[in-house]
């Protein structure tokens, strides 16, 4: 599932409108916290009840982050977690102050998710003979608010790899990029890798390398650009912001048709497969702009490359000049970590930005 998050320190009537604009883009999964110590619980109750009907009228699914103490904030006591479900919570993630026994009897109750920082073998088999129903439980990962502290990728792995072997689905968290949430404002990634990237980024790598099963926006807000991204992948299109490198508009509009790359997949580019039957500019493709290729450099083949004429590539490594071709654009430094995720027979469309 595709999830974002919204919290309950603001009116519920100013982030209906982001709920149903991120629906739209194929976010599914709600995640909400009861468990931020610097902020006021007061007026939790009434919020939740909010989201809650927003989202069971949009058909997505509502997690929450808990701690044991955080139920009295509902008026509600443990033994009483299955009426959550009447204020449209669909899961709860558990945090802090719950036992093997209390999280096994919960999962007979309603749907939940364990920290996965905390999980070890020993644990889960304690559940287990608890009765816990592994059906209606996953393993949740942290988002880490301060720089630094995000979860080293090697020892992710082999966290996962445990989680699976006792059969859980696993989620993760990514950064926004527009309203980020504080204290620290830093982003709210799973992996310190990404605390910095696009957000669009972050999440392949988790859905594509990591083969996370749920995939979270720990940040309040995406920007418009990030959001297209989204959009483009509900149609399994990579959606890559480009600048230009050339006047020639016919060109680039050409050059921004959806293509895929070859099936026989090259080590050193990504091939357009439909580009030399586009109509990319009117024969011969003169030689112009030969310079060296960076990295995500997008590239036409000019008339010296005889019958590779007009073949667009974008370059995975830097190669050098070659008077056969033309560099056209390149795509922006946030969109590079896709390139190696787009393999032989995915779809990609460049969106050009900063257009003379």
């Amino acid at each position: 599932m595709l999830g974002f998050s919204v919290y309950l320190n603001e009116s519920l009537k100013k982030q209906e409108k982001v709920i149903e604009s991120y629906r739209a883009r194929g976010f599914n999964m709600v995640f909400t916290s009861l468990h931020i110590p610097e902020e006021d619980s007061s007026t939790y109750r009434e919020r939740l009840y909010a989201l809650g009907k927003i989202t069971g009228g949009l058909k997505m699914g509502l997690m929450m982050d808990i701690a044991s103490d955080s139920f009295s904030c509902l008026g509600l006591s443990l033994h009483e977690a299955e009426q959550l479900s009447d204020l449209g919570v669909t899961g709860l993630r558990l945090d802090e102050g719950f036992d093997e026994q209390t999280t096994a009897d919960l999962s007979g109750k309603i749907s939940i998710a364990l920290n996965a920082s905390r999980l070890t073998p020993e644990s889960l088999n304690q559940m287990k003979g608890y009765g816990m129903d592994v059906d209606r439980v996953s393993a949740w990962h942290n988002f880490y608010p301060r720089p630094e502290t995000g979860l080293d990728r090697t020892a992710f792995r082999s966290m996962n790899k445990m989680l699976q072997q006792e059969g859980l689905s696993i989620a993760a968290f990514f950064p926004g990029d527009k309203v980020f949430r504080g204290p620290l404002y830093q982003g709210l990634p799973t992996l310190e890798d990404h605390r910095y990237v696009s957000p669009f980024s972050a999440y392949a790598d988790l859905l594509l390398r990591e083969k996370i099963d749920d995939i979270v926006l720990g940040d309040p807000e995406l920007t418009e650009d990030s959001l297209q991204q989204f959009s483009s992948w509900e149609k399994r299109v990579f959606l890559l912001r480009a600048n230009p490198e050339t006047d020639d508009r016919n060109l680039l509009q050409a050059a921004s048709a959806v293509q895929s790359n070859r099936t026989d997949e090259a080590r050193d580019c990504i091939r357009s497969r439909e580009s030399r039957q586009l109509p990319l500019t009117s024969p011969p493709v003169v030689p112009f702009n030969t310079r060296q290729r960076r990295t995500g450099s997008i590239t036409i083949d000019n008339e010296l490359y005889k019958r590779y004429q007009g073949e667009i590539q974008i370059v995975k490594k830097d190669l050098p000049a070659d008077p056969k071709v033309n560099v056209i654009g390149h795509v922006i430094e946030a969109d590079l970590p896709l390139l190696s995720l787009i393999h032989g027979g995915d779809s990609f469309q460049i969106k050009w930005v900063n257009e003379s």
